[in-house]
């Protein structure tokens, strides 16, 4: 027997990731007195994943001869980057366990959120017990009443919260563990895995037992056995390349549309309008997309004012490699040292904001006095601050490790299908949808060659689109911006796939081929055998199209499928090939329906014939 346990969650709030001798699974697995001596040493076999390196995978000996299977999942991104891992690991887990530290109110908040009911619906009303474990010390347990106090009071999560995030996941145990000590770990959290530990060993036994009791029955003769389906082909996932393509837009130098100048009017740096003001909400009001009475924060307002100051005359140089997109918008930065680190400041912005480390040393290397090179830095966080929320550099440190990728493209969505800063239109289907050439040119390569000056439309503001929906252009348009998508159907998956391999995007094109594979798994068999959707269309359009990996699952389905799909007249326009293969490896099998038969024929034989005589 094996028991398999899935934690989610980090319990050591600001503690490195990488201690991993400081977690509460390690630490339970190396104190339990359940693991017997001889197999502790499979403690120290623990294995990242090669495939999916947001896990740790422990393997243990408990109860004797009982293994033990966890895997710890630290970062609760799991869930956005691969939902079907995630999704497996909860259907395969008999206990889940939930961490988190009682001092990251920010992270709580997020699980409680986002997080919690996800597993909730991959749980499907599974009567799988779930343990919310919350962690450490809360470092202001008792909030200061002085009216003048600025420390946040709300920073710690509160037994109350805890108690109601188990209520929200149905039948789940709350337990405090206010440190990892032997205490908690042995005698609290312990006894009540333990606990679960046992239950689930013992309806495993019960199951156990009635199938030896129903194989039992049938002793005289045995009817065939059933083979298991050949194994459907695994498509790989490709990882996000958003934050890198934003950073080489940079070095491209294609559709700037904004130059920076020293007060001595020597050109600085290129940048673009639509990257600058997905971030800062100072580039906002230099561009007039926000009016000050729309931002209502005078340090944003001030900053704007004193550090920068727009010239629309042509009294400045203008290189002649530069894209002819529009007449790019003259920037002089007014202060000497922010200019002086100008470059640096902007490879900070474009590559997603979240190397703050890297751009301080930068910029020390530069300034030598400490006192500039903290005003450069205090002038960067006010650029990069949210109205009405104060920034320091803890804050800032924080905020862009918890959420390194999220800054330009959650910010970029704000501009997608609108007029603002727009600078090329597209009509399509009688519509006019518009677009921003940057962002165009960095995430996809055909636009960036379509715009490059060596075609028709790098000169044109309205570019004619033919053979592809408004609807689906619009989606292909929305991943391009956030790096996401959501088809409604499988019919729309599949046209907005059409769409990526027209432009050359092969992520989209997997993001895709997955959520079509999804949709038909999900599918139980009386409604794959009534529904309209032809597979063998989807088939022929996957194949037209160069999609191979979906063309070579779409016939394993079909051959997984047999007894559905061979009925239906659209098995007929399979080519020679295509239906030998679904033959060759069709279940079930030939050989097994023979066998079932005679079978069947054997039963009401026995059935037919007299007793008595």
């Amino acid at each position: 027997m094996s028991i398999h346990i899935v934690a989610f969650g980090n319990e050591r709030g600001g503690c490195s990731e990488d201690d991993q001798q400081s977690s509460l699974i390690w630490t339970y697995l190396g104190r339990s007195a359940l693991v017997s001596e001889a197999d502790s040493s499979l403690l120290l076999n623990s294995a990242n994943y090669l495939r999916n390196p947001s896990f740790t995978e422990y393997q243990a000996r408990v109860f004797g001869n009982v293994r033990l299977v966890v895997h710890d999942c630290p970062f609760w991104g799991i869930f956005d980057s691969d939902w079907y891992t995630s999704r497996n690991l909860i259907g395969e887990a008999d206990i889940i366990v939930i961490k988190y530290s009682v001092n990251d109110k920010s992270s709580f908040q997020e699980v409680k959120d986002i997080y919690a009911p996800l597993i909730k619906k991959a749980l499907n009303q599974c009567s799988v017990p779930v343990i919310i474990s919350a962690v450490g010390a809360r470092q202001n347990d008792v909030p200061c009443t002085c009216p003048l106090c600025i420390s946040d009071r709300r920073s710690c999560v509160t037994a109350s919260e805890g108690i109601q995030l188990a209520k929200e996941l149905g039948t789940a145990t709350y337990l405090e563990l206010h440190s990892l000590n032997d205490f908690y770990i042995g005698k609290y959290f312990g006894g009540v895995l333990e606990y679960f530990m046992i239950q689930s060993l013992n309806q495993k036994s019960i199951e156990n037992m009635k199938k030896r009791k129903k194989t039992q029955k049938c002793y005289e003769i045995k009817p065939p056995q059933l083979e298991q389906p050949e194994k459907m082909p695994i498509l790989k996932g490709e990882a996000s390349h958003y934050d890198s393509d934003l950073h080489n837009l940079l070095f491209c130098c294609q559709c700037v549309d904004v130059v920076f100048y020293s007060e001595d009017l020597k050109e600085v740096a290129e940048a673009h309008r639509i990257v600058l003001c997905s971030v800062s909400h100072v580039f906002m009001l230099l561009f007039h997309v926000k009016n000050p009475d729309d931002i209502q924060d005078s340090s944003i307002i001030r900053t704007a004012q004193t550090l920068f100051s727009v010239n629309q005359e042509a009294a400045y140089p203008v290189s002649t490699e530069r894209s002819s997109c529009n007449s790019p918008v003259r920037v002089i930065v007014k202060d000497s040292f922010f200019c002086s680190c100008l470059s640096d400041i902007l490879h900070f912005i474009y590559s997603a904001a979240f190397q703050w480390e890297l751009l301080e040393e930068q910029i020390k290397k530069k300034l030598n006095d400490p006192k500039v090179v903290e005003v450069v830095l205090e002038k960067v966080k006010c650029i990069l601050k949210i109205p009405g929320k104060i920034n320091n550099s803890r804050n800032c440190r924080s905020y862009v490790s918890r959420r390194p990728l999220q800054l330009c493209n959650s910010s970029l969505r704000l501009f997608f299908n609108t007029t603002v800063l727009a600078d090329v239109m597209f009509k399509i289907q009688g519509a006019i949808v518009p677009a921003h050439r940057a962002v165009l040119v960095a995430r996809c390569e055909v636009m960036a060659a379509m715009f490059s000056g060596n075609y028709m439309e790098s000169n044109n503001f309205l570019v004619p689109v033919f053979g592809i929906s408004k609807d689906t252009f619009l989606s292909f348009l929305e991943y391009l911006y956030t790096d996401s998508c959501c088809p409604a159907s499988i019919l729309q998956a599949m046209s907005l796939l059409i769409c990526a391999e027209m432009y050359q995007v092969s992520r989209l094109q997997h993001i895709c081929e997955l959520y079509i594979i999804t949709q038909l798994q999900s599918m139980p068999s009386r409604e794959l055998a009534s529904t309209s959707l032809s597979v063998v269309s989807l088939l022929r359009k996957a194949k037209f199209h160069n999609s191979d990996c979906l063309s070579n699952w779409l016939l394993h389905f079909m051959a997984s499928n047999y007894l559905i799909f061979s009925q239906k007249p659209e098995f007929e326009d399979l080519s020679v090939e295509e239906r030998n293969f679904i033959e060759m490896h069709r279940w079930p099998s030939s050989m097994y329906l023979k066998q079932l038969s005679e079978y069947r024929n054997y039963i009401h034989s026995r059935k037919c014939h007299c007793v008595v005589m």
